[in-house]
């Protein structure tokens, strides 16, 4: 009987809180959902008055402009290697930085730990001129490696691993010791499979800033050739006039891929059993 009138006096507070994640969706989301749906309007609609939600007339001519006007599959391409590539490595060096400060007492680790936090306290503008010159020095200068190679080491993915494998008992990495594994063994086969809740969490983040990443490329990329697809559809924008209808669809298109990734790995973002091996 208690527990009844506990669900029930429950009742509006879930509600009530139901609501307010609604709301604030709504409110999210409703920009999105016009930007989309203006990208199916022709240009002559986009700034009509009195401004309309659904296009009168609809079409892909914003779409099949954008995919031929300029070379946006090479953009795509540009962009899909840079953003792979910088994922998967922050991935594995953060993974490893952030094994090595949890699990080793070393006192230098101490010092490496905080001159990896210390470099979060510095705006990334300051640092742009020596990363330049040290990337031209480096031969990578108007090369996609060029944009790979310093987005590798992230203190957000170092720390993210650091804190998750400070959880992680020390027992089961004994127990390893004991069966004769080597470092390097415990490390893919035990400790990297446990942190997978973090490794997806990090690969979303880090495809995310590498994909939307228009600074760092536009300095170190010269070629057209080259360009990613921030810089491609950055260039649609002219000194004198802007087809804003080319400019929304190649937005939209450009927004997919991350759209994908976050549907496709968001369900896998779960908390993960670090006792799983350990007898009680």
């Amino acid at each position: 009987m208690a527990a009844s009138r506990s669900r029930t006096g429950d009742m509006p507070k879930k509600i009530g809180s139901s609501a307010i994640m609604w709301l604030l969706a709504a409110l999210y989301g409703f920009p999105l959902l016009w930007f989309v749906v203006s990208s199916f309007k022709p240009g002559g609609e986009l700034f009509s008055y009195p401004l309309t939600f659904w296009p009168k007339n609809p079409t892909l001519k914003g779409y099949t402009d954008a995919w031929t006007s300029f070379d946006f599959p090479g953009y795509l391409i540009n962009t899909m290697i840079v953003a792979i590539a910088a994922t998967l490595l922050t991935i594995m060096v953060s993974a490893a930085c952030g094994y090595a400060l949890a699990k080793y007492g070393n006192w230098w680790l101490k010092i490496f730990a905080g001159c990896i936090l210390a470099t979060t306290m510095l705006p990334t503008e300051t640092i742009l001129a020596p990363l330049f010159l040290v990337v031209r020095n480096l031969g990578l200068y108007n090369s996609l490696s060029g944009v790979v190679i310093p987005a590798v080491i992230t203190a957000t993915g170092t720390f993210m691993f650091r804190q998750f494998f400070v959880t992680v008992p020390n027992d089961l990495l004994e127990a390893a010791r004991i069966d004769g594994s080597s470092e390097l063994s415990t490390f893919f086969r035990i400790m990297l499979p446990l942190s997978r809740p973090i490794v997806l969490t990090l690969a979303i983040f880090s495809f995310q800033w590498r994909w939307n990443e228009y600074l760092w490329p536009l300095i170190i990329l010269n070629e057209p050739s080259q360009f990613t697809l921030q810089i491609g559809i950055a260039g649609i924008v002219g000194a004198n006039n802007v087809n804003w209808s080319i400019l929304i669809s190649a937005s939209v298109l450009s927004m997919v891929p991350l759209v994908a990734i976050y549907l496709v790995f968001q369900k896998y973002v779960m908390n993960a059993d670090i006792n799983a091996g350990l007898k009680d």
